[in-house]
């Protein structure tokens, strides 16, 4: 049986803030287990949250980000629940009245509705060592916000590869909004994936399965490949989908119940009391709509339309903002935006994955990339120079200088170098003008850059040994 596949996303991302959602403790990774813990996020008995305005500002900018209209009134509720890494028992969190309501996502053709973005408090994080479980709170109360796509609209998410492309967007534009760093390996952003099943065609939707907390975009596109086939498999046999909510194992490639899949009646929400209603101003949003960085969609028009690049080139720059605002930077300096993509592309981006960021200044990769077109410096010798001075204080021009790299040649010296190496090489030269083969050619260009020690314009060499030849 042909089937039709509905798969819903949640996605949850730690907000970009100083301190976290409830409290004044430090929101930053890494630190000591426990050592960014107090009353409030412990949980402890008598312990009254206070809201982070600026986690309700960045909630509101991610909201404006994809279209959100954003809710006058907010409301905060306690969802219970019990697990070791929720020190209170319950999470606060939204359900009636989430910050944002109403958004959307281009993923190819089609634009993805999402339902609500709603700003909650993260929970700790559990570490299993041995046969022992501890938790470092350090993670309890984190601001967290959570975005919902509304499966049950046209058109929603299809397939695996539409799925990651809607996570991919998205983690781009919660980035260059400066929401959140998005790091997948920090747990800084996180998906539980909604799968369901229908007779291809039919109106009425499948039972969902869930599966919570993937991490990495790979293992999403692989849990929702899995979860299909188990789906379908079961169907074409005439068995029935229960609701449940499965665990993925990415080491063995399957998942495996966890849990029969809850409803939201099982978590008895209800309005924290100790939280007032958030009302947001109009003022508040407008100043935030104003304060908006310049985001992926827009800057992508921008490099095509206005810089002439290709559609290819414009997508891998936009990848990484740290290569994006590089490559910004530079044409600040030096506006030939085809030409500075190309260095920015082929050499900047190769050295920053192998490193982790990019250790070569702006004013140095200008310098080489104009010596280069001024042909003051060989390209091949350009990409040395640039290995050199990668990680380094050095000075481009200073070690191009240094290296003895710079084009500093008359026109009738290389016109000298080019006859000696013609009267030496006569027999290759006879050769060539019987074969007419180019490499035969290029050897030639090859002996005289040789001569000059790669400061001779490689270009031109070659014109002048055709000129000669004829």
């Amino acid at each position: 049986m042909q089937y039709d596949v509905v798969i819903g996303l949640e996605v949850h991302a730690e907000l970009k803030t100083q301190t976290k959602c409830f409290c004044s403790c430090k929101n930053t990774y890494g630190d000591l287990p426990n050592s960014n813990c107090c009353p409030v996020c412990m949980g402890l008995p008598g312990a009254l949250p206070v809201l982070n305005k600026f986690a309700v500002e960045q909630t509101v900018r991610a909201g404006l980000a994809l279209g959100f209209e954003i809710n006058k009134q907010a409301l905060f509720e306690r969802k219970n629940y019990f697990y070791p890494d929720l020190a209170k028992a319950y999470q606060i969190s939204q359900l009636e009245k989430p910050i944002c309501i109403n958004g959307h996502l281009k993923v190819f053709d089609k634009e993805i509705p999402i339902n609500r973005i709603h700003l909650e408090e993260d929970a700790g994080k559990l570490v299993h060592k041995d046969n022992v479980s501890l938790v470092d709170y350090n993670r309890a109360g984190v601001p967290l916000i959570e975005l919902v796509t509304d499966a049950l609209k046209q058109p929603h998410i299809e397939s695996a590869d539409e799925a990651i492309e809607f996570l991919t967007k998205l983690r781009q534009i919660y980035i260059y909004a400066g929401v959140a760093d998005c790091i997948v390996e920090k747990g800084q952003m996180r998906a539980d994936v909604n799968v369901s099943l229908k007779p291809k065609g039919s109106s009425e939707f499948g039972t969902k399965v869930e599966m919570k907390n993937i991490m990495g975009f790979k293992a999403v596109h692989r849990a929702i490949t899995y979860e299909i086939q188990r789906q379908k498999e079961i169907l074409d046999e005439g068995g029935v989908i229960e609701q449940e909510t499965r665990k993925w194992d990415n080491d063995k490639g399957e998942s495996y119940t966890l849990r029969t899949k809850e409803n939201s009646e099982d978590y008895r929400y209800f309005p924290d009391p100790d939280l007032l209603m958030v009302n947001i101003d109009q003022k508040d949003i407008d100043r935030i709509k104003d304060s908006m960085p310049i985001l992926p969609a827009q800057l992508k028009e921008k490099f095509m339309n206005e810089y002439g690049l290709s559609e290819y080139d414009s997508d891998v720059l936009l990848a990484d903002k740290e290569v994006c605002d590089f490559f910004i930077a530079c044409l600040e300096d030096y506006f030939k935006p085809k030409t500075v993509a190309n260095w920015v592309i082929t050499e900047v981006l190769a050295r920053q994955k192998l490193e982790g960021k990019i250790l070569v200044s702006k004013e140095n990769l200008v310098w080489i990339i104009k010596a280069v077109d001024d042909k003051k410096v060989q390209r091949l010798a350009a990409k040395d120079l640039l290995s050199d001075i990668w990680g380094t204080t050095l000075s481009a021009e200073e070690q191009a200088r240094k290296k003895d790299i710079l084009a500093d040649l008359s026109t009738d010296f290389v016109l000298e170098v080019i006859e000696k190496v013609v009267k030496e090489k006569s027999g290759v030269v006879e050769q060539f003008k019987r074969e007419k083969d180019p490499k035969i050619l290029n050897f030639l260009v090859g002996q005289v850059m040789k001569e000059t020690r790669g400061k001779a314009n490689a270009q031109a060499v070659l014109q002048k040994l055709t000129d000669m030849l004829k």
